[in-house]
């Protein structure tokens, strides 16, 4: 292994065989996987400190329990979505979860066990069964990623670069991608990394909401770059928004798992009336854009929403919840003894780069895996704990592609975009419009507004890749008149004929969306 800090480097000019771009989840399992072949792995920050894997709180679903089966998860995933999961696509991920979850125990990932030896599984919402592996209650993220550093740090075939960040593609003239710019964080520097595959795991874009549990870092701008690019996009307009996201003015908001609902908690309003019931006959255990929605309503009519872990988890919650617990503590919240407020919040993207089963992009030389890709595998609606499930299925079946390939370099030369940045006084005000008007209730009005908004900044400050990537979600909800999933259309509450949105780029950068219907839809094998 080979760690580079480039805090004081003034390097112009680096080459690589393989150059991903993250050091998260997706990322890091990717660069472990693809020995003996060397690669080299950018963060912006020190590992395992900027990525929102390290935060995930409810674990990795397979099924791995012997009455549960990968035919079941599927079932559940494809339901879970809204009629636009890809079938092979939740088959693949369901299948090969079970090995991945043994790959991370051979990592040393401490999952917690049953007293008689077996890995402990969680019921969350929409699975019709327990099959969520997690570690110490709610810290299979942060559990995961420590594995995954230690053992990157460790592989001589990873050279792992810290305090860089991708700027830019570079383009040859035959659309190729041939590597990136760079920026040194600490300085602002820029040099070109050239790379024979470049692969994006740069993570969603919860940023760019007001409300998210996601890093306010985390603005798309993987998806930005590519598109930038003219790589395809899918789905943009689909956004799952967690619903118990604990409402304490904190930004981003500390998140209260979707395992405590698992283990009994549940939802009430600021009477005590448990009001879940209402809205779906799996009361809390509803899929999360319902349980999103509910929650939302009940804050708009002015009763609150409250999570009840009292009776369910009590005096065990420091032991079996202590990253919710030590957020609660934090904010002054017993949860031993009082209600925790939740509200929803922008947490995963399920729009985003259009791979195929193998990670590839519609751009030779670049692949795409995590919540920067769309692989199908969610649909309008992620089920819980799939997220982390689909990175590290990808990130296995990119490495299995890629370890022994013949790589073809760009030709010729190469260029990059430079980004614009946003004013922080402009960014801040779309998130607030993003919140608002394109977050868990949507409508023509709003969403019109939005655009025009964003329209007028990009007369002023075009190519900002926060409005590239907000215009995509805004204008893709705007022409999906129905409601489906995360995406909900006050105006349109009905369901019309499930069909996946294409993204494409115009000349002057405009998104041009195709609507294609799932029956049309290509099923790679």
């Amino acid at each position: 292994m080979t760690v580079n800090n480039m805090e004081n480097s003034t390097s112009s000019r680096s080459d690589t065989d393989i150059l991903i771009i993250g050091a998260g989840l997706a990322g890091l399992f990717l660069a472990l996987k693809l020995a003996p072949r060397k690669c080299t792995v950018i963060s912006p920050a020190p590992l395992g400190t900027a990525a929102s894997s390290s935060w995930a709180q409810g674990g990795l679903a397979a099924a791995l329990h012997p009455a549960d089966s990968p035919a079941l998860h599927a079932k559940d995933t494809i339901a879970a979505g809204g009629h636009l999961v890809e079938p092979v696509v939740a088959s693949l991920i369901a299948t090969h979860g079970p090995e991945r979850v043994r790959d991370l125990l051979e990592l040393g990932v401490p999952f917690d066990r049953t007293e008689n030896g077996a890995l402990a599984l969680s019921l969350e919402a929409a699975h019709s069964h327990p099959r969520v592996a997690r570690v110490a209650g709610d810290l299979a993220g942060a559990a995961i990623m420590e594995a995954l550093v230690n053992a990157s740090r460790a592989a001589d075939h990873i050279e792992l670069i810290e305090g860089v960040k991708a700027i830019s593609l570079l383009q040859d003239e035959h659309g190729r991608i041939g590597g990136i710019v760079a920026q040194n964080v600490a300085s602002g520097e820029t040099h070109r990394m050239l790379a024979l595959e470049t692969v994006i795991c740069a993570g969603g874009s919860g940023g760019l909401f007001q409300v998210t549990t996601n890093p306010r870092s985390s603005r798309g701008d993987g998806i930005a770059m590519a598109y930038e690019c003219g790589a395809l996009i899918a789905d943009p307009e689909f956004v799952q928004f967690h619903p118990t996201a604990i409402d304490v003015d904190r930004d981003p908001a500390p998140l209260a798992t979707e395992a405590l609902r698992g283990e009994g908690a549940v939802l009430r309003d600021k009477n005590g009336r448990r009001f879940m019931f209402d809205y779906n006959e799996k009361g809390e255990m509803a899929p999360r854009d319902e349980v999103a929605r509910a929650i939302y309503a009940e804050r708009m009519a002015g009763r609150g929403a409250f999570l009840d872990t009292i009776a369910a988890v009590g005096d065990e919650f420091p032991h079996h919840f202590p990253t919710v617990f030590a957020a609660c503590e934090a904010a002054g919240i017993d949860p031993r003894k009082d209600h925790i407020p939740v509200a929803p919040a922008a947490h995963y993207h399920m729009g985003g780069v259009v791979s195929d089963i193998w990670g590839r992009t519609s751009l030779d030389g670049l692949s795409v895996c995590g919540e920067s890709s769309s692989t199908g595998a969610h649909g309008a609606n992620r089920l819980a704990s799939n997220s982390l499930l689909e990175a590290v299925v990808f990130a296995d079946r990119i490495a299995t592609r890629l370890r022994e390939a013949t790589l073809s370099s760009a030709q010729g030369l190469l260029f990059g975009q430079p980004p614009v940045d946003l004013d922080p006084t402009d960014l801040e005000a779309l998130r607030i419009l993003m919140a608002d008007h394109a977050g868990v209730s949507r409508n023509k009005d709003g969403l019109t507004l939005l655009c025009n908004w964003i329209e007028e900044k990009e007369d002023v400050r075009g190519g900002a890749r926060a409005l590239t990537v907000c215009r995509m979600i805004a204008r893709a909800a705007l022409e999906r008149k129905e409601s489906r999933g995360g995406h909900y259309r006050t105006d349109y509450p009905q369901e019309d004929a499930p069909a996946r949105t294409y993204v494409s780029k115009s000349d002057d950068l405009k998104p041009i969306i195709t609507r294609i219907p799932m029956d049309n839809t290509i099923q790679a094998a």
